[in-house]
C-alpha cells in the first residue's frame, strides 16, 4: 500500500475534486468512509423530500464506497448520520437497520442546521474493519 498502509480511493463523486477528499479511505485494517449524500449518479439528489428514500441512496453510497475499499456492509463497525430534521429519524433509521442491522455498528445520529445542498436530508459516514484480530462478539 502506498503512503505507509493507506490507500485512497474516489468514486468519481462531483464534490471530491472540488472539495479534496477521498470517497473511502483504507489504513490499516479500517476502511473510511466519507459522508455520502443521496446524490445519485446523474450528480442530482435522488428521493426528494423523503428522508427514507434519500438515506436508502445515501447507503447505497456508502456500500458502493465500501466496495472500492474491499469492504461489505457487514464490515461496518460504526456509523454516523447527520439529518436536518431529527424529528424524521423513525424513517431514517428504518432504513439504516435494513442495511446496517445484522452488523449491529456503533451509530449516532445528529441534527444539523443544513447540508452542502439545501435540498439533502440526510448524509451517512461509516467506517468497516477488514483487518486481522480478536473476532466481534454478539451479545447473546
Amino acid at each position: 500500500m502506498a503512503d505507509g498502509g493507506v490507500q485512497r480511493f474516489s468514486s468519481g463523486g462531483p464534490y471530491e475534486q472540488r472539495i479534496g477528499y477521498a470517497r473511502a479511505v483504507r489504513a490499516g485494517g479500517f476502511v473510511l468512509v466519507a459522508g455520502c449524500t443521496a446524490v445519485g449518479p446523474d450528480g442530482e439528489i435522488v428521493g426528494g423530500a423523503d428522508a427514507g428514500e434519500q438515506m436508502r441512496e445515501a447507503c447505497r453510497n456508502v456500500e458502493a464506497a465500501l466496495a472500492l475499499a474491499g469492504a461489505t456492509v457487514a464490515d461496518v463497525v460504526r456509523t454516523r448520520m447527520y439529518v436536518t430534521d431529527a424529528s424524521r429519524w423513525e424513517e431514517i433509521g428504518r432504513v439504516h437497520a435494513e442495511v446496517f442491522g445484522a452488523a449491529l455498528p456503533a451509530a449516532a445520529l445528529v441534527q444539523v442546521a443544513g447540508l452542502l445542498d439545501p435540498r439533502m436530508l440526510v448524509e451517512v459516514e461509516a467506517t468497516a474493519w477488514v483487518g486481522e484480530g480478536i473476532a466481534p462478539r454478539r451479545r447473546q
